[in-house]
């Protein structure tokens, strides 16, 4: 999956939540698109969200990051 983001919504609050996803719990036109990945880590804003889908755990926070989000890892 390689999608290009131009830049997370804007927001006031500037906390961000990264959390490891299923990809067998994704709709059927994001799983043909992973490339055989069994899981993702998404982006949520506080109310819950989705703002970004990525390959791993560290993109996750550079992303949040370079849109001047602080990234807060949900278990």
């Amino acid at each position: 999956m390689d999608v290009k983001y131009e830049a997370l919504p804007e927001s006031e609050d500037r906390i961000v939540y990264v959390r490891e996803v299923d990809v067998a719990e994704l709709p059927d036109e994001v799983r043909s698109q992973v490339g055989g990945l069994k899981k993702l880590y998404a982006v949520h804003t506080a109310e819950g969200e989705r703002l970004a889908l990525v390959r791993d755990r560290h993109m996750a926070f550079v992303l949040a990051r370079q849109n001047d989000f602080a990234p807060v890892t949900v278990h």
